[in-house]
C-alpha cells in the first residue's frame, strides 16, 4: 500500500471567494459567464485536482457577496463542463429544503451518464428567509430541516438504486430492450415524503453520485457521518479539526460505514507568492478591498445574528443558538476564546477569508501547514477557496500542487476515470442485486 495522499477540489465563484476579489487587476468578474468556469476547470485537470465545486443559493441578496448575487443553476453550468473534462469531478449543491426527491434524483444523474461518472451531491438545507419568500414557504426549524434532509437522501439513494446494472439490453434481434426484472419501484412513505418510482434513468456510471454535505453542527455532524461521502467544512484550528474529524469518522462507524469513506475536507483560502514576502503583499493589496459593511453583512449570516449590535473590539458574545447557522458560530467562538480574539480578530478574518482557513506564503509555507494537519490526522484534504480567479488560482497550482507532489502528498496522474475511484471510494453494491446474492456490503 502507498503513502496516503491528500484530496483536493476547489470551490468555483465567477467573481472570486473573496468579496471584492473580482476588483483584483485582472480576475474575472462574473459568475455567469461559462469561458471563466472552463478556465478553472482547466486549471483543476492540470493540476490533478479531485473536484470543482459549486456552490448554490436560492436567493437574490443586493448587498451580498457578488458570486452570490448572479450565478449559473449548479448542475446546468456542470452539464457544460462535462463535455470540456475528462477526469475531473463535478459536484454541485441542491437544497433538500425547496426541491422534491425525484428531481434531484434525476438532475444528478444525468450529470453522471452525460460525465461518465464524475457527479457529486452536495446536499444543504436553505437557511435564507428571502429563499422561503421565494417558495411561498415558512422558515423551516434548523432541527426539522435536518430531519427532512436525512429522509430525502435516503429517498434519493433509493431511486439511483432503483435500477440495477445492466438493465438496458438493446437486443436488436429479439427486441427486448430492457430486462424490466432488474427495474424496482421504491414505494417509500415516510414522514415527509412519499415516492413511488423507479427512476426513469438507468443505474448510473459509477453507481451513485457522490454525497457531499456541509455542516458543522451536532445535527450536521451525525447526518455527515451517516450520509455524506464527503464532509466539505470549516475549521479554523487544528486540534478543533482533529476532534471534529474523529468525532465524524465515528459517527461514520456506527452508521456501518467504513472511517476512510467518509473524505473530510475543511475550506481553506491559499494566498501564495514565490516568497512569504510577496504573498504577504498579496494579502495587504486584497485588504484595501474589504468592504466594512459588506463584511460585517457576511460575518452576521455566518453566525446567524445581527453582529453589528456588538462592539468590534470587545470579546465575541455568547450569542443563544440560531435557528439559521449554528456550526461556524460554535467553531469561530471556540477559537476566540482559545486565543483571546475580539470580535474583529474574527471579522478581519471573515473579511478575507469568508471565515475559513488562511493559508498565506511561499509555496514551502502553505505546504507545511497543509501537510501538518494532513499528518496530524485533522483532514484528508482541502476545498481550496482562492481569493479570485485565475491568477490566486493558478499560483496554488503551479507553486504549490509541484512541492505538494514533491513530498508524495498528492498524485501525479489521476487514478481512475470517475470521481468515486479518484477519492477511493467504491462503487456501492446495489442493494437489490445483493439481495439476489444473498451477500451484506458496507453502506
Amino acid at each position: 500500500m502507498g503513502q496516503r495522499q491528500m484530496h483536493l477540489g476547489v470551490y468555483a465563484v465567477g467573481s472570486g471567494n473573496h468579496i471584492a476579489g473580482w476588483r483584483y487587476p485582472g480576475a474575472t468578474t462574473s459568475g455567469e459567464d461559462l469561458d471563466v468556469f472552463k478556465k478553472i476547470a482547466a486549471s483543476c485537470e492540470r493540476g490533478k485536482l479531485d473536484f470543482i465545486f459549486v456552490g448554490d443559493s436560492l436567493a437574490f441578496l443586493a448587498e451580498g457577496h457578488p458570486g452570490q448575487v448572479a450565478r449559473f443553476e449548479p448542475t446546468t453550468l456542470l452539464s457544460a463542463l462535462s463535455s470540456v473534462t475528462t477526469h475531473l469531478g463535478l459536484i454541485g449543491t441542491a437544497s433538500t429544503t425547496y426541491s422534491e426527491p425525484f428531481n434531484i434524483a434525476r438532475q444528478f444523474a444525468s450529470l453522471d451518464h452525460l460525465s461518465g461518472g464524475r457527479a457529486g451531491w452536495n446536499v444543504v438545507t436553505s437557511t435564507l428567509p428571502e429563499a422561503a419568500e421565494n417558495f411561498g414557504r415558512e422558515m423551516v426549524d434548523h432541527s426539522r430541516r435536518y430531519e427532512m434532509a436525512g429522509e430525502f437522501v435516503d429517498v434519493v439513494k433509493g431511486l439511483w438504486d432503483s435500477w440495477e446494472d445492466g438493465a438496458r439490453i438493446e437486443n436488436k434481434e429479439t427486441g427486448q430492450y430492457f430486462d424490466l426484472s432488474k427495474a424496482h419501484e421504491l414505494n417509500h412513505k415516510g414522514q415527509f415524503y412519499s415516492v413511488k418510482g423507479p427512476l426513469n434513468m438507468t443505474r448510473t456510471p459509477q453507481g451513485r453520485p457522490v454525497i457531499v454535505q456541509a455542516g458543522s453542527s451536532t445535527t450536521g455532524q451525525q447526518l455527515a457521518g451517516r450520509i455524506a461521502e464527503v464532509v466539505f467544512t470549516v475549521q479554523l484550528e487544528l486540534d478543533v479539526a482533529r476532534e471534529y474529524y474523529a468525532n465524524i469518522k465515528k459517527h461514520a462507524v456506527a452508521a456501518g460505514r467504513r472511517p476512510e469513506h467518509c473524505v473530510i475536507l475543511p475550506g481553506m483560502v491559499p494566498i501564495v507568492g514565490r516568497t512569504d514576502e510577496e504573498a504577504q503583499a498579496k494579502l495587504a493589496h486584497l485588504m484595501t478591498y474589504v468592504d466594512e459593511a459588506s463584511a460585517m453583512r457576511t460575518m452576521s449570516r455566518r453566525f446567524g445574528h445581527d453582529m453589528s449590535k456588538y462592539p468590534l473590539d470587545g470579546p465575541v458574545p455568547d450569542l443563544p443558538v440560531s435557528n439559521l447557522k449554528q456550526g461556524y458560530s460554535t467553531v469561530a467562538s471556540a477559537k476566540a476564546k482559545r486565543l483571546g480574539y475580539t470580535l474583529r480578530d474574527i471579522y478581519n478574518e471573515i473579511a478575507i477569508a469568508r471565515g475559513y482557513l488562511l493559508a498565506c506564503g511561499s509555496p514551502t509555507t502553505v505546504a507545511n501547514l497543509m501537510q501538518e494537519w494532513f499528518e496530524a490526522g485533522a483532514m484528508d484534504g482541502f476545498v481550496l477557496l482562492p481569493a479570485h480567479f485565475p491568477e490566486a488560482f493558478d499560483d496554488f497550482i503551479d507553486l504549490v500542487i509541484p512541492e505538494l507532489q514533491r513530498r508524495g502528498l498528492f498524485r501525479t496522474e489521476y487514478q481512475g476515470a470517475t470521481l468515486r475511484e479518484n477519492l477511493g471510494l467504491p462503487k456501492p453494491e446495489n442493494p437489490h442485486t445483493r439481495a439476489r446474492s444473498g451477500t451484506r456490503a458496507d453502506a
